[in-house]
């Protein structure tokens, strides 16, 4: 093996242990279930040793009975409690067995698993926007099902296997050292050359699962884009493209998954071939010593028993090293996604009820990639009330500085200001709570239709959320569904059109009643005729509110206080929509092209 891949090798195995030390300290909630379980290890362990101790006696007596020595009390007196003995035992040992797998499945496993998904969806709520903005969904619902379930395993796998085992080798060896200190040097000596191959072959594979479970976070994604967008990939004839795809990455799965499990299956043989070559030559050397040496037969079957018991934790602390590998890559990924830079905090606050609308852009530059710059410079001024279009052509940046004004994003120079007060100075919360917002792209959650219209405001009454559907001309289809404002959208074959999901997004912004009010082409889905409704409810909603409004659709915004023309992140024109026309500009070119017969 070349210099480079021993580097490489040792650098895997020692990132494995960082992780594996890390799920340990992730399980700290979880200890005193943990030291419970190991507790009933314990007890299981104890009677492991106790019954081949015992069964050795018993053949023992049975061997000097057929060699024709005296027994006391006879042979029925002297094997009849034994067995009893033996088989209360085993008794004891299946039934901890069972509560400590019980235990270790139903609560280690579930509330570690739990606590951890928990912590991720916390974590996703500190990201920054630019997170999902970068990070395909499936990559996202793979690791908070998937891989946070193996790390489930893992501590089963440290506590139940890698941990019980150690424990019951170590506890096996000191009772065979006082059997008989030769034979059991003998299966001592074996055991560190089978568990460092073991270990050797199950650090090899690490790298196979992890590229494994980066193809199975591709394929979530695949699967998960094509199943969102079904209507599409029909609509386009695309099944073949789509399957073609999905048949790629699943065939790089299956390569890297192969090459894993074939290293990490190899574990088991290589331990499975050093026991039995261990019990084989226990066997001889046993029959030796009691031939040439007196050794009692059953000492040589007790160790015989604890050698043929012995191979049972070394099989599975083979196996859990393999599974640990596994798991670990997927804790990686976890663990990389919980350890991301979050959005700086900030502490500062501006009352609601104090901001009467102005907003001023200052000097400001911001671009998603700082090799390709967007807005450079941008100086715009609005006043309280005013209602302000932002037109341009795609990719102009309309939407971007709604992003800014939300603080998706945050300003790379420059500041924007509401009622003279930066931005950066006040928490992201309560800069939001300036603000309503409807997208072109409607979002609604499976749940009553008042669940949805309310979801900016919850202590909205029944009576606030009925006026604001009414505002918005969508309170008559809400009262023909089956149950009215109380239908669960999704359920019962209850389907709603766009345009209606539109209407809907648009009366849940009525109903947060901000001061500030912005509208991304919000009439894109509708037909005219709604659209004219909508325009109406939208004039009152406006009415003494700042808003910003991104139109493609010119015709929407001819009675805007301002209309700011956008090419390029900057703004080449700036006016009414009569004083622009008369200027023959950019934005009269953008105009008739619309109109043009």
């Amino acid at each position: 093996m070349s210099r480079k891949m021993r580097r490489k090798s040792r650098s895997g195995g020692s990132e494995t242990w960082r992780v594996v030390l890390r799920i340990i300290r992730s399980a700290k909630p979880i200890r005193w279930w943990l030291a419970l379980a190991c507790l009933l290890a314990v007890v299981v362990i104890t009677c492991a040793l106790a019954g081949p101790t015992l069964l050795g006696d018993l053949i023992q007596v049975l061997y000097d009975c057929w060699a024709g020595a005296e027994v006391p009390g006879g042979l029925a007196a002297s094997l009849v409690p034994g067995i009893l003995a033996l088989l209360g035992i085993y008794a004891v040992q299946s039934l901890f067995t069972y509560l400590k797998m019980l235990l270790m499945n139903n609560v280690v496993s579930r509330h570690f698993t739990c606590d951890l998904r928990i912590a991720i969806a916390d974590k996703f709520q500190r990201l920054p926007v630019s997170f999902v903005d970068d990070t395909p969904v499936g990559e996202i619902l793979q690791r908070m099902t998937d891989d946070v379930s193996r790390m489930g395993n893992t501590v089963h796998e440290i506590v139940d296997t890698m941990m019980t085992g150690f424990l019951q080798i170590a506890a096996i060896s000191v009772v065979m050292l006082l059997e008989d200190w030769r034979l059991a040097l003998l299966v001592i000596v074996l055991m560190p050359l089978s568990i460092r191959l073991s270990a050797l072959v199950a650090s090899r594979s690490n790298g196979y699962f992890r590229e494994m479970h980066r193809q199975s976070g591709r394929l979530y994604t695949v699967v998960e884009e094509h199943y969102t967008n079904y209507a599409t990939t029909k609509a386009y004839n695309m099944e073949e493209m789509g399957w073609e795809r999905h048949e790629e990455i699943n065939r790089l799965q299956e390569k890297a998954e192969a090459r894993a499990n074939f290293l990490g299956g190899a574990v088991q043989p290589v331990i499975a071939f050093s026991n039995s070559l261990a019990y084989i030559l226990i066997n001889l050397l046993g029959g030796w010593l009691v031939v040439s040496q007196g050794v009692e037969v059953g000492t040589v079957m007790t160790i015989v028993l604890f050698a043929r018991q012995i191979a049972a934790p070394l099989e599975q602390i083979a196996n859990g090293m393999s599974n640990i590998q596994h798991a670990t890559a997927a804790a990686g990924r976890v663990y990389a996604l919980l350890d991301r830079e979050e959005e700086a905090l900030i502490a500062g606050s501006l009352p609601a009820e104090d901001i009467r609308g102005r907003v001023e852009f200052r000097d400001v530059s911001f671009s998603y990639n700082k090799a390709e710059p967007l807005i450079q410079h941008l100086n715009v001024q609005v006043e309280p009330g005013q209602k302000v279009a932002i037109v341009g052509p795609t990719g102009a940046g309309k939407t971007t500085i709604v992003n800014l004004l939300m603080r998706f994003y945050d300003v790379d120079e420059g500041s924007i200001l509401i009622d003279g007060r930066d931005l950066a100075a006040v928490s992201r919360d309560d800069s939001r709570r300036f603000f309503a917002m409807v997208l072109q792209d409607t979002w609604l959650f499976k749940g009553t239709i008042a669940e949805n219209v309310a979801y900016g405001r919850l202590d909205a009454t029944r009576e606030e959320i009925v006026r604001a559907c009414d505002e918005a001309y969508c309170d008559h289809f809400i009262r023909t569904l089956p149950k009215g404002y109380d239908t669960v959208i999704g359920e019962d074959n209850i389907t709603i059109s766009g345009g209606q999901k539109q209407l809907l997004t648009i009366a849940r912004a009525l109903l947060a009643d901000r001061k500030l009010l912005i509208l991304d082409e919000a009439t894109s889905n509708v037909d005219t005729r709604t659209e004219v409704l909508i325009q109406k409810a939208m004039d009152k909603l406006m009415r003494g509110r700042t808003s910003f409004v991104i139109a493609h659709r010119l015709s929407t915004i001819v009675d805007a206080d301002v209309i700011l023309v956008l090419r390029d992140g900057q703004i080449v024109e700036q006016g009414r929509h009569k004083e622009l026309l008369d200027r023959r500009g950019f934005y009269y070119q953008l105009y008739t092209s619309q109109y043009a017969v």
